[in-house]
């Protein structure tokens, strides 16, 4: 078997050159490694799918179920996400990008810690602020229980106190956990701006203030609209906090359609109206992008300014961007903390299996998520032609489809598999071996692949991109195919990436509701499930554990986003 000796051989650049000319390298990647593209387009083909399956409904109408939903639940439907989505639309972008520029611009106390901290919100799911600000704030819960106390009153009708189980109730809770998205990217942009340009600026007579407003804030646009983007198909995509709260969306409709009045045509139906939504907003962030290019002038790095921010304005900083980290993380997470520990733990039946079931089926998810990660990846590097570039834009869909578009798109597909296995079986004379994929583990991890291959697949791609071609070249030269390349060369080298990939898509498959309650085998739960049954059920004190796991395991991503922001001004020193 052949192995590379780098010290022993070690063949130069132009002796690499010669061998491999780097204008051939992906026309003869492609000839040795034409199962790769095949294989990432099977791939892009399963993750496609779901999505087909869910168009084809909305293209061929059932009249009498149209009619039905127009007269019934389609208004409601149609006029709560409008407004929930207008609502944290607006909310995520008014406190995304003001923390952003505060932290990247300003200095005032306390600027270092935000600067990490305002991205905590993202470790917590938005229905387990939902749960916890209900149990807070409810009519029995303790904050109401102390105003009566205070004003002595005795029922409901002696005080006005606002209603958390609402639509501005939700709209405000998914503002608290979406608005990282905005200042993720918004902090991204501002960051890589040229201190030149602001300079520039500031010569011809503009304040702080109109610097952001007229130069910064315009040439981080796509980047703000990427992020607003991001976070409405967030919304659109939630279940729990909409159905805990009662308010009637059209992820809440295709569940109770499916299960409450089983009618499936009816959810397909209510399925490819939310599709056509998430790709309106897709095409939306797209033609907002257009053709914009904002190049910098100079390679020169300096600094970026740091406008000092003193008495009112320090503390006013402090507060925009405390409130935020406040309300979205540490009230929560504090109250789940002290609720876990006072509760009798009625979760604890059977807790640490239910632990033990949730790691694994998000294991086994990351691992199928980042090997077809991997496959896709490594296929464009290989052969960078139509059919690669193709098989990496549809890989990268499913996350822009709610998983309970996805669920719906996928049971039939696999049901009709069902039937012809059981149909070839009972041919063959073994009798009926029962559902192999409707209603089992393989349908749920298909579902997670399908729905978070994007997430792995723009890690894994970064990562691959960092390995120069040389090792290609190099790894040809000693006789290694594309296969051995990968598994001998690169493996070693984007390990790390492989790993981070990897632990986004097991939080990510922690944290997924909607595909999870639709597609489970039926004795399987999840600690999102037994969450979302417990609180479902007012028991939020024992719903606490669960819900405290998530938040734990939603750490690590964030403390891996916020050492990728540090480092991506160009020229700056990594602290």
């Amino acid at each position: 078997m052949a192995t590379i000796d780098a010290d022993s051989a070690r063949p130069t650049p132009p002796q690499i050159r010669a061998v491999v000319p780097p204008r051939r390298r992906g026309r003869m990647g492609g000839h040795r490694g034409g199962a790769w593209p095949l294989g990432a387009g099977l791939l892009a083909l399963l993750v496609a799918v779901p999505v087909l399956m869910v168009l084809a409904a909305g293209l061929n109408p059932d009249v009498d179920v149209w009619s039905h939903l127009a007269a019934t639940v389609l208004p409601r439907y149609l006029a709560n996400t409008l407004w929930l989505s207008v609502g944290v639309g607006a909310g995520t972008l008014v406190i995304g990008v003001g923390t952003a520029w505060l932290v990247t611009m300003c200095s005032f106390p306390g600027r270092r810690l935000f600067e990490w901290a305002l991205l905590l919100p993202m470790a917590v799911p938005a229905y387990v602020i939902a749960y916890t600000y209900a149990g807070l704030l409810d009519y029995a819960g303790p904050v109401q229980e102390v105003l009566r106390w205070l004003i002595g009153a005795t029922s409901r009708r002696d005080y006005w106190f606002p209603q958390v189980r609402s639509l501005g109730g939700a709209i405000v809770v998914m503002t608290l956990v979406l608005y990282p998205y905005v200042y993720l990217l918004a902090r991204a942009a501002f960051l890589e701006q040229s201190v030149c340009v602001i300079e520039i600026g500031r010569t011809l007579g503009n304040g702080p203030w109109a610097c952001f407003r007229r130069i910064a804030l315009p040439l981080a646009r796509p980047a703000i609209v990427t992020g607003v983007t991001l976070a409405l198909m967030e919304v659109l995509a939630d279940f729990g906090t909409v159905d805990y709260f009662a308010i009637d969306t059209f992820t809440t409709g295709i569940y109770r359609t499916w299960f409450g009045l089983g009618e499936r045509a009816a959810a397909a139906q209510l399925a490819a109206v939310l599709l056509s939504v998430v790709l309106a907003l897709i095409l939306i962030e797209r033609v907002s992008r257009g053709h914009a290019r904002f190049d910098q002038t100079s390679r020169r790095y300096r600094p970026l300014p740091g406008y000092p921010l003193r008495g009112w304005r320090g503390a006013g900083a402090l507060v925009a961007c405390g409130l935020p980290i406040g309300l979205g993380f540490l009230l929560p997470a504090s109250a789940l903390g002290l609720w876990a520990l006072t509760s009798s733990l009625s979760s604890g039946d059977g807790f640490p299996r239910l632990v033990l079931t949730s790691l694994s089926l998000a294991a086994s998810a990351a691992i199928l998520a980042v090997a077809a990660a991997l496959v896709v990846a490594y296929a464009r590097r290989l052969a960078p032609g139509r059919l690669s570039a193709v098989s990496a834009r549809i890989a990268a869909l499913g996350y822009a489809v709610p998983g309970a578009v996805i669920a719906v798109g996928i049971v039939v597909p696999l049901a009709f598999i069902d039937g012809m296995i059981i149909d070839g079986v009972q041919a063959l004379g073994f009798g009926n071996p029962g559902l192999v994929l409707t209603g089992t583990i393989a349908g749920l991890l298909y579902a997670y692949m399908v729905r978070f291959l994007a997430v792995s697949l723009n890690t894994v791609e970064a990562s691959l991109g960092k390995v120069t071609a040389s090792m290609d070249d190099a790894a040809r030269v000693f006789g290694l195919g594309p296969g051995a390349t990968l598994v001998r060369v690169h493996a070693p080298l984007v390990s790390g990436g492989l790993l981070t990939a990897g632990l986004l898509v097991f939080v990510d498959v922690l944290k997924e509701l909607p595909a999870t309650l639709i597609l489970r085998p039926f004795n399987l739960t999840t600690l999102a499930m037994r969450t979302y049954e417990l609180a479902g059920d007012e028991r939020l004190a024992d719903a606490a554990a669960p819900a405290l796991a998530i938040v734990a395991a939603g750490i690590l991503p964030v403390i891996l986003l916020s050492r990728a922001i540090a480092r991506s001004r160009p020229g700056a020193q990594t602290r």
